[in-house]
């Protein structure tokens, strides 16, 4: 592990990474959801026979294909910087985060790339049945590819199913499915692919009201509007339940992640949620006596309901984590975070002992170490904090993230249901405030994806691996004036890339449908 690190490394290195998954995530929603909108009117046009479904289906898959290529390329990058820059990383949890990375492209990036050829070339040129079969299976591989994705992802939320080998100072992983089917995996999966159906559902509504505003291709968008408005609808109120799955999996695996995301400093028992609330800036510390908030109103109990299904359930604020003492669900008393520290640099000097005795053909020694090692591995990353303070988070940046995801996912559910209210009322289509809504709230479900991210990844910090491997012990040994000069390359490659794919969709989208080549 690097020692003595240039904290400016990490910084840029962090930097780096989250500039592009936050890219990447521009087109992957997108994808998913307008998928699944396309194949279901594809379906709607092959047991229907009617011509403009047709259409329908191929003007918005032209514009799913422009967004799955350039998504392709930033998912690509993604991947390579795990091994240019958190080489440590990569070393370290290797054979284990590669496996479902390695699926992902053998199974489902193979399964989009053989049907996607048939799906765009093949209209007139193969049965309807075999085309609208290759339809559903590109957007099948395209969710798989994210399947294996956020497993992967979760697994550095919840690390299981694996064991450390000290003779090659590699985790290995021992139980396949205990990583697959992991509940924080199954959760993460459902609940980010429902995000990205809500966000194919906004694009497909917006796009649709447009055209509304503009007073042209009236049947189509309105028909659009129909099929996304229940699509969007539908994934909305799913994504609530899959929503309490996140937050109970967050509670038992991520507790600090859960005080943040409430500004919860001070537990206790029957703790009240946050609904609205504003931080108070001048609380710099958790050891500083100043109030979390200057204002905020709580739904009371809710917290402790949601994470522990108990109304007066024992929820730890970022104080008592930090100081430990109290009591954990699993009936154990929690330790204080320099315990855990402690423990952590006992498990580094075991293992730097056993392999000094390995060395040295020193055969109980060996034995010995390796037993301390085993015991105090589960704090193992907690060896390489120097501050406790370091285990908290960004509360800010968590609490307020998590809050616009929040209050954006209930502004969609009110938007979809009005939808189709007036659609079903035939007002719509003069409906100009309703247009407008619709329109400007594609760039809303694209802040509330990034908001679900922040939450996720910020909130975890200073982890790379949750209590195994922190930042600062993953990154690679690397110039930081390099990473630097690879951030701002990245970022005109990125935006540039980000300007032709809505340079591209303006144009297809001002075609309008008519102008389809299919």
């Amino acid at each position: 592990m690097i020692e003595n690190i240039d904290t400016s490394l990490i910084d840029w290195s962090r930097a780096q990474f989250a500039l592009t998954a936050m890219y990447h995530w521009l087109f992957v929603p997108l994808t998913l959801g307008l998928g699944v909108i396309q194949a279901i009117m594809e379906t709607i046009y092959y047991r229907t026979g009617n011509e403009a479904w047709k259409k329908t289906a191929q003007f918005w898959m032209k514009l799913f294909g422009i967004n799955f290529a350039i998504g392709v390329a930033t998912g690509l990058i993604l991947e390579f910087e795990f091994g240019t820059n958190w080489s440590n990383y990569s070393w370290f949890v290797g054979d284990i985060f590669g496996a479902p990375l390695a699926i992902e492209g053998i199974l489902a990036f193979f399964m989009e790339a053989t049907f996607i050829a048939v799906m765009f070339f093949g209209w007139d040129k193969v049965s309807k049945r075999f085309h609208l079969a290759s339809t559903w299976l590109t957007i099948i591989g395209a969710t798989l590819s994210a399947l294996w994705i956020l497993i992967a992802n979760a697994w550095m939320q919840y690390p299981v199913g694996m064991h450390f080998n000290p003779d090659t100072v590699r985790n290995e992983m021992f139980d396949f499915w205990a990583v697959a089917l992991s509940p924080v995996a199954i959760n993460k999966f459902f609940h980010t692919v429902l995000s990205g159906w809500i966000m194919g559902a906004l694009f497909v509504l917006g796009v649709s009201c447009w055209y509304l505003l503009k007073k042209r291709n009236t049947a189509f968008a309105l028909s659009s509007i129909k099929v996304s408005a229940i699509f969007g609808l539908v994934a909305s109120i799913l994504i609530l339940w899959t929503g309490d799955g996140s937050a109970y999996q967050v509670a038992q695996k991520q507790p600090m992640k859960l005080a943040a995301m409430e500004g919860l400093y001070q537990g206790g028992n029957g703790v009240g949620l946050v609904g609205i609330g504003i931080l108070n800036p001048a609380k710099t510390s958790y050891q500083d006596d100043q109030n979390a908030f200057i204002f905020d109103f709580k739904f009371p109990k809710l917290l402790s309901f949601l994470a522990e299904r108990d109304v007066d359930a024992y929820v730890p604020g970022i104080i008592n984590l930090i100081e430990g003492g109290y009591t954990t669900h699993q009936g154990t008393v929690a330790l204080s975070a320099k315990e855990k520290i402690e423990k952590g640099k006992v498990a580094i000097k075991a293992l730097a002992d056993y392999r000094k005795a390995v060395k040295d053909k020193d055969t109980e020694a060996a034995e010995q170490y390796k037993a301390t090692l085993e015991e105090n591995f589960s704090y193992f990353g907690y060896g390489y904090i120097k501050d406790p303070a370091e285990l908290i988070p960004h509360v800010g940046l968590t609490f307020y993230s998590f809050r616009v995801m929040v209050i954006l996912g209930c502004f969609f559910i009110l938007l979809f249901i009005i939808a189709l209210i007036w659609d079903q009322r035939g007002k719509i289509a003069n409906a100009r405030w309703l247009q407008y809504v619709g329109l400007w709230s594609i760039p809303l479900g694209y802040i509330a994806g990034q908001a679900g991210w922040i939450v996720a990844e910020v909130g975890r910090q200073p982890w790379a691996i949750q209590d195994i491997l922190p930042t600062s012990a993953s990154i690679s040994k690397l110039n930081p004036s390099s990473v630097q000069i690879t951030f701002y390359l990245f970022l005109i490659l990125f935006t540039i890339l980000l300007i032709a794919e809505i340079g591209i969709m303006v144009k297809a989208i001002k075609k309008g449908p008519e102008a389809s080549e299919y």
